[in-house]
């Protein structure tokens, strides 16, 4: 009985919002409209055929997938150069400046980053321009800013995913690697067929975190990829972004949670595929 309020406030906060919003995604549900019809798949069919949803299906896909090819094996790898200087006086000095874009806040990154691809007075180009490389307009070409969300997102997310492999390297049993030296290994082949089949379920869950995170790409976008006349991330056009546009600028709310219903089951897809993968390995040990 005692967790009843708190089960009460669990479901209020995440299972009432899911329900809500596939009920409106079979509502033609219109902000300046009395009546709220209910017109079944008719939201999905329509989101089939809209060129804007497939740009920003598309936009959200490969900003995801870079952020995974970039994040895993860069953070892996960062995880264990600190932890083979853990016996460093600046073993924590090496933790810390590796976390600390993870708990920076999303605008004021996203603002530094900004500045730092600005076509003009960025830092990036003027370095860019002492190897002889021409400037380039990184926030206002379609397929440069969609790289410059991809840098942000991964430098966002790496410290987190550095932790994580960091906790799993300290668990690793050091006899495997004693051995391994014994018999002549040197420390790269230690770390490839040690470390890594050993930490692969710390890859799935980073890889399944990072995928998911990604798909909900919103304020780096909003922040970094505006147009040249100011608009909001008009240069990337990602899902979120363009469902706050169907509610709030189109007043389409039935239309936008069809979008959300979307994204949803693309989040659990990628959830069940993390389990079945563990549920795999577990029946293989």
């Amino acid at each position: 009985m005692a967790i009843l309020p708190v089960l009460a406030i669990f479901a209020y906060v995440r299972v009432f919002p899911i329900v809500e919003i596939l009920r409106l995604s079979v509502h033609k549900w219109d902000i300046l409209s009395v009546a709220k019809p209910f017109i079944g798949l008719a939201n999905f069919r329509e989101l089939m055929g809209d060129r804007l949803f497939h740009e920003a299906l598309l936009n959200t896909s490969i900003i995801a997938f870079g952020v995974l090819a970039i994040t895993v094996p860069l953070s892996m790898t960062l995880a264990a150069l600190i932890y083979h200087r853990t016996r460093s006086r600046f073993a924590g000095f090496y933790e810390t400046t590796v976390f600390i874009p993870h708990v920076v806040s999303l605008v004021p990154a996203a603002m530094a980053w900004k500045w730092i691809f600005d076509a003009q007075l960025g830092p990036l180009n003027a370095l860019l321009s002492v190897f002889g490389v021409e400037p380039k307009a990184w926030l206002f070409d379609p397929v440069l800013s969609l790289v410059c969300v991809i840098v942000l997102c991964s430098w966002q997310a790496l410290g987190y995913c550095v932790l994580i492999y960091l906790v799993g390297f300290k668990n690793l049993p050091n006899s495997l690697f004693e051995a391994a030296k014994l018999d002549g290994a040197s420390g790269l082949q230690s770390f490839w067929n040690i470390s890594v089949p050993m930490l692969k379920p710390i890859t799935l869950y980073v890889s399944v975190i990072t995928l998911v995170t990604s798909f909900n790409v919103y304020a780096q976008v909003y922040v970094l990829a505006s147009d040249a006349q100011g608009a909001p991330g008009r240069q990337v056009r990602v899902l979120v972004l363009d469902m706050l546009e169907n509610s709030f600028r189109n007043y389409r709310i039935g239309y936008a949670a069809s979008e959300a219903v979307i994204l949803l089951l693309i989040v659990l897809l990628l959830t069940l595929v993390q389990f079945r993968l563990l549920r795999e390995r577990r029946s293989r040990a």
